[in-house]
């Protein structure tokens, strides 16, 4: 009788054909996928859109924006990502190119072209093929505060002059001005753009300077706040204290009910300095297929319907987003729909060029560089163009890869030698050559039970540690823009370790960032060990009252996660609205002094401090919950013999309780230094490299190249690589350098010149 497993081997063969055929089926159930950045009502808004949907199960995704295009970038060709998502149409250049989205085809229904608005479908078409089925349109305009101003102004300085009228503490305009597309409506009424012809960079000359000086005049004059966000925008609209605010149609979705009765929207107002109208860049969003979705019918059906005219109409009462249709009604006298259908005929539509994405970064950097008074405009926009032109510049010529497979031969062979040489004198047929393979199969014998125990450990470390490390050192080789990477050599680690040509020690190089990188984890381990050792010691004393409370307070600091934190502190470190600030203003009034607010991110030294201090908050912790395990181990008989003896408190901490703990604190140090050395939260969240990129890290660094600067995956590659070797070297020399102090070592006198001799007791411990 067959046994168990041929009948179920039998089984499976049986079954394998009607699996096969059932795959296409199996794959056609499965949801249709939809991602989206959306919130507040735009969000349920979708929601309502997609349970109207008749046909197959939908699975959406909210994705946060600031990750989007990178999720995107990386699910889609892994086949992971979504059917179809919705975006802004500027990114169809850099999508096109990476294959992440294909023509809608049939999706945009029999004579669809006519329906909609304007450029909205000039926006989504390339190349003759229709990339997307937009579904609004979106550009700033100007929200007035109702209660505060009742006509809408001709001009900008119209808003400035309210600065003397409005209650104190009012400003008269809010906006993000240290923001690269906030500041577009004033460029373009400069005769500025963004990029120019030629995928050039455009945000330099007479134009961007004077659209920049006025700016920063309106802050000077607190007409405009500084270092705005868009959470502090809104915030100042719904308590009253922001007249006009400019911002889009997703503005309205986080005012309150108060806030939203007072609001207001009218057109922007032209520029008296030049009279020409405040021009925004236009934001089409589009319904767009992935490669694996645009074979879905389903999908295809799924995006028709989002596009559709009911789907409009729904969005139009819910999130009170302007239509893209002809064919969808605007209620009379809805103001706020007929502001932004207003506003967007006179907008500019934001260019797809993939050269777009690399003047962000430049661009929003020299704004902030002029508004703080660090640059005067023409230096500071000079700088943006030399690094964008850096971004942008030709990738490296494709490599031969002979010399790397010369390598890997030469490490195999090398490591053949090793073998031999563990074998060598031991030939076939002779004595020592048996010995050895009897010893050798004994060593495998005993070792088989021990590699069963780790195998899933080695399984686990493999997939998760090793085979990334590999592929990230591969990717280093590697050179392109996302798409079509190309074999370049070592290119990439010459390019950085030269600083590309430029000075081996100019703003963003290899070197000046590394030495930033060692500062900051120099500082940090030191404060890090200092505080955590301090009150370790000072919770470990038994007579300590509350010690229990003290520590869980104390532990706090570690549980809460490092985003939250590194915001928080952000926030209480913003020049006008931070509790630092208010702090500054409680001692004045209270000394009668004239402390001014400390502009904390418009230098390295305050911008360094801020990051350090957010750093120490969260690291601290770690340092005293060590400390305090390893204290735990220290005998109680020795101290109390070497404080009879005479020893004072500090030769007893200094001789007994430091060597003792020593060894649990020497891992936690090296861990602490690889955390700070890699610490990308508080950088990145706190300061965002500011001053103009001087306290990025190497990490940091390494991200920009990645997901700011083009996707250039090869070169951040290369960082990581450096980043890598680095820790390597460092922490194998700390290991392999330490060496035990013998007993002979130790001085036999106190721990300073002149002091008493060591007492007896802490001597042997010693």
């Amino acid at each position: 009788m067959p046994s168990r497993r041929c009948r179920l081997a039998l089984a499976l063969a049986l079954a394998a054909p009607a699996l096969i055929l059932l795959l296409p089926a199996l794959a056609a159930a499965a949801p249709i996928r939809l991602w989206h950045a959306y919130r507040d009502d735009e969000a349920r808004a979708l929601d309502a859109i997609v349970a109207a949907f008749e046909g197959e199960e939908v699975e959406v995704l909210a994705v946060p924006f600031d990750a989007y295009a990178s999720k995107l970038q990386a699910a889609i060709p892994m086949g992971e990502g979504p059917d179809l998502f919705i975006d802004a149409h500027e990114r169809l250049g850099d999508f096109r190119a990476r294959d992440l989205v294909t023509p809608v085809g049939d999706a945009l229904e029999p004579g669809g072209e006519a329906v909609f608005l304007g450029p909205a479908l000039a926006a989504v078409r390339q190349g003759g093929e229709i990339l997307g089925l937009p579904i609004s349109q979106k550009c700033v305009a100007l929200y007035m505060n109702t209660a505060l101003v009742k006509e809408a102004p001709a001009t900008l300085e119209d808003i400035a002059a309210l600065a003397g009228s409005l209650p104190e503490g009012v400003y008269p305009l809010a906006y993000e001005a240290s923001n690269a597309y906030a500041h577009m409506p004033i460029l373009a009424a400069f005769g500025g753009a963004m990029l120019g012809e030629d995928d050039q960079f455009g945000f330099v000359g007479p134009g961007p300077e004077r659209s920049l000086e006025l700016v920063r005049a309106l802050i000077q004059r607190r007409v405009v706040p500084e270092d705005a966000n868009g959470a502090l925008v809104t915030d100042l609209f719904n308590a009253g204290r922001a007249a006009f605010v400019i911002s889009g149609p997703w503005f309205a979705g986080g005012l309150g009910e108060e806030a939203r009765r007072r609001a207001r929207v009218v057109p922007l107002p032209k520029v008296r300095e030049t009279g020409l109208p405040m021009r925004p860049f236009l934001t089409v969003e589009a319904v767009m297929l992935s490669p694996q979705g645009a074979r879905r019918a389903g999908a295809r059906a799924l995006a028709r319907h989002l596009a559709g005219a009911a789907a409009a109409a729904t969005r139009l009462e819910v999130a009170r987003t302007p239509p893209v249709r002809s064919d969808v009604a605007v209620p009379a006298g809805d103001a706020f729909i007929a502001a932004f259908t207003e506003q967007a005929k006179a907008a500019i539509p934001m260019p797809t060029s993939p050269a777009m994405r690399s003047t962000w970064e430049p661009a929003t950097r020299a704004i902030r560089k002029v508004l703080r008074g660090d640059a005067p405009p023409d230096v500071a926009l000079s700088e943006a163009k030399r690094r964008f032109d850096d971004v942008r510049r030709p990738l490296p010529p494709p490599a031969s890869p002979a010399p790397l497979l010369v390598a890997l031969g030469a490490l195999a062979l090398l490591l053949a030698l090793r073998w031999v040489r563990a074998a060598r004198g031991a030939a076939p047929g002779t004595g020592r050559w048996r010995s050895f393979r009897r010893a050798l199969g004994r060593s495998i014998g005993r070792s088989i039970p021990a590699y069963k125990y780790v195998a899933h450990a080695v399984v686990a470390i493999g997939v998760l540690v090793v085979i990334p490390l590999v592929i990230g050192a591969a990717t280093s080789l590697f050179a392109g823009r996302g798409e079509g990477l190309r074999y370049v050599g070592l290119a990439n680690f010459i390019s950085i370790l030269t600083a590309r040509g430029g000075p081996l020690f100019a703003s963003g190089s290899f070197y000046l960032v590394l030495a930033v990188t060692v500062l900051w984890t120099a500082v940090n381990l030191c404060l890090h060990v200092l505080l955590g050792v301090s009150l370790a010691l000072l919770l470990h004393r038994p007579t300590l009252r509350l010690r229990a409370l003290y520590r869980v307070l104390l532990i706090v600091p570690w549980a809460v996660p490092s985003y939250v934190t590194a915001l928080s502190w952000k926030g209480m470190f913003h020049r006008q609205f931070g509790a630092v600030t208010g702090l500054i203003e409680a001692v004045n009034s209270a000394l009668g002094t004239s402390i001014e607010p400390i502009s904390w991110f418009s230098s390295f030294t305050t911008a360094f401090t801020a990051n350090v201090t957010t750093n120490v908050w969260l690291g601290f912790p770690f340092m005293m919950v060590v400390t305090l395990g390893a204290l735990t181990a220290v005998p109680e008989d020795v101290l109390e013999a070497a404080e009879v003896d005479g020893a004072t408190r500090w030769q007893r901490l200094r001789m007994i309780t430091l060597p003792l703990i020593r060894p649990v604190l020497a891992p936690a140090v090296t861990l602490g230094a690889i955390w700070t050395f890699n610490m990308f939260n508080v950088v990145f969240l706190v300061s965002g490299g500011d001053p103009d990129g001087t306290t990025d890290i190497l990490v940091s660094e390494a991200y920009r190249w990645a997901f700011t600067r083009e996707a250039q995956y090869g070169y951040a590659a290369a960082y990581s690589v450096l980043i890598f070797l680095l820790l390597t070297l460092a922490t194998r020399d700390w290991h392999f350098r330490r060496r035990r102090t013998p007993v002979s070592a130790i001085p036999q006198g106190g721990a300073e010149a002149g002091s008493a001799p060591l007492p007896a007791a802490a001597t042997e411990v010693a």
